[in-house]
């Protein structure tokens, strides 16, 4: 008997995270771009001390580092 692994999608308060390997290249660059303007507003508020939740800029990176690794897979 053969068990078939699936994967756990983690949801969040704030937003489910995507499975990254479901998506085209078109749309995990588009997203990455997206992530990318995210971390950089977030830069702006934390700098200026406008960001109260700073743990968000933390999730942000790792989610660039994921979709990125998505990318790399994907061209392979």
């Amino acid at each position: 008997m053969v068990e078939k692994k699936t994967k756990v999608v983690k949801e969040t308060k704030t937003a489910k995270k995507v499975d990254n390997s479901a998506l085209t290249s078109d749309a995990l660059s588009s997203k990455l771009t997206d992530l990318k303007k995210e971390a950089m507003n977030m830069r702006f508020q934390h700098a200026a001390g406008q960001l109260p939740k700073t743990h968000v800029i933390r999730k942000n990176r790792r989610e660039i580092a994921r979709v990125k690794t998505a990318i790399g897979a994907a061209k392979k």
